[in-house]
């Protein structure tokens, strides 16, 4: 049997399915000793004093019937009735032809029964209230009305216990919930964590709780230590090898310039991709830390972009639907530039026309580049953003010189702002459509 379609009534947070955990059995017991064991109680009682008041109800309707007249009968109710605890007369007016007992009296229906069982000549009950209770009985000289507390036949007040039960029941849930909610709030502040260490964030972060939330949190904070170290070794290694290899390059650069100009133009060309290929190595493998992050517009970072790459002779505009505005917490605007000019310079690259659009929602922002080249497969998409990789048949590798670290550079920026890059066919253009989407 499938429960799939209960998961959709769920709640989907951890507070939310905890307090499920913790309500469910609570009244769900509650119900069932309310309906198991309460009503058998209080059944059981009931029938217990309805056998107790039957025996006066019978001792004064066979006095009332011996008698040989009704002055003789109710001389005799005046003289038994008050001493039995009963309020009686014999009524000449019309007298109920059923029995009549309220739709929310829990013991009304067995009080009946149990007098029809125990008193002969039963004509009606009625229980008006929880006060008082009529009973009718045939007589030779007419009906006799009987009249007592309801509290001599039926216990008294059964919904007090089932109130206590609920108020009881609700004061310690939300006890237990309090109490169950401070055990797993190191667990959000674990998730918290994690999350903003997946947006390049660190959040300062104390394992606390249980024992085995500690051990999880410390392993957890020993993993970001370790990738944090790894990061600053990679790039520290990178920027040695960066210095090491500029001041050849630089002096390269120096002996050809002593050349002729026609002998050293293709090895000054050869100096220059060199010196490309290594700044986009270091834009790879480059730690955001020096990056600050802070609340800023990327509508505003698109928009220079796209003046800068006009300035330059590329063919790249606006889409329709860009809002003005759209501020996000913790944006790296170096990083998001590097991105966009790499996804500008690969769509003119390749293409001879690039749009990009914003699009804005409360959880995040979404950057769509497309342009009219050849696009990518969507076989080779996954390809496509990892480091080194060079998709000659989807791309014309003869337009420009590169390593396949573009779009890899592009999806490092995504992830580092909780997002997510995207790659697939642009409807308008044809050719590739990228999608760079960040956490607000």
């Amino acid at each position: 049997m499938s429960f799939g379609w209960l998961k959709r009534y769920m709640p989907r947070g951890l507070y939310g399915r905890a307090a499920l955990i913790l309500l469910l059995p609570i009244f769900g017991l509650q119900v069932i000793v309310t309906v198991a064991f309460i009503q058998r109680h209080f059944a059981d009682v009931t029938t217990q004093m309805a056998e107790s008041i039957g025996y006066d109800l019978r001792l004064l309707a066979e006095t009332v019937r011996e008698a040989p007249d009704p002055e003789t009968a109710r001389a005799a109710i005046a003289d038994l009735a008050p001493s039995l605890g009963l309020v009686a007369s014999l009524e000449a007016g019309p007298t109920p032809s059923a029995d009549l007992v309220r739709f929310l009296d829990l013991s009304g229906g067995i009080v009946i029964a149990r007098l029809q069982e125990e008193v002969t000549g039963l004509r009606a009950t009625v229980l008006p209230d929880h006060r008082d209770v009529e009973v009718w009985l045939d007589t030779p000289h007419g009906p006799l009305l009987i009249e007592f507390d309801r509290d001599r036949i039926s216990a008294s007040n059964p919904h007090q216990l089932i109130v206590l039960m609920l108020f009881f029941g609700i004061l310690l849930s939300v006890i237990a919930y309090i109490y169950l909610r401070n055990q797993l709030r190191p667990i959000t502040r674990m998730a918290h964590a994690a999350e903003e260490f997946g947006k390049g964030r660190i959040e300062p972060y104390t394992p606390s709780g249980a024992t085995e939330l500690r051990a999880a949190g410390r392993a957890f904070v020993e993993m970001r230590g370790r990738i944090e170290r790894q990061t600053q070794s990679r790039t520290m290694m990178l920027s040695g090898v960066s210095h090491d290899l500029r001041t050849p390059l630089t002096r390269l650069r120096l002996g050809l310039s002593m050349l002729d100009e026609e002998e050293a133009a293709p090895l000054l060309k050869d100096v220059d991709e060199m010196q490309h290929l290594l700044d986009t190595f270091l834009d790879f493998a480059r730690d955001n830390a020096e990056d600050a992050q802070a609340e800023a517009d990327p509508v505003t970072l698109v928009r220079a972009a796209v003046e800068d790459a006009r300035r330059a002779g590329r063919n790249v505009s606006l889409g329709s639907g860009t809002p003005e505005e759209a501020q996000v917490m913790g944006l790296r605007p170096m990083a998001l530039r590097r991105a966009l000019d790499n996804l500008l310079g690969n769509a003119v690259r390749y293409g001879t026309r690039a749009v990009v659009t914003v699009r804005t929602t409360p959880r995040a922002v979404t950057i769509i580049v497309e342009d009219d080249g050849p696009g990518i497969p969507p076989e080779a998409r996954d390809q496509a953003v990892r480091p080194f990789v060079r998709l000659d048949p989807a791309r014309n590798q003869d337009r420009g010189s590169g390593v396949g670290l573009g779009l890899a550079i592009v999806s490092d920026v995504a992830r580092a702002h909780g997002g997510v890059l995207r790659l697939g066919t642009s409807e308008d253009l044809g050719g590739l459509k990228a999608e760079l989407r960040i956490a607000r």
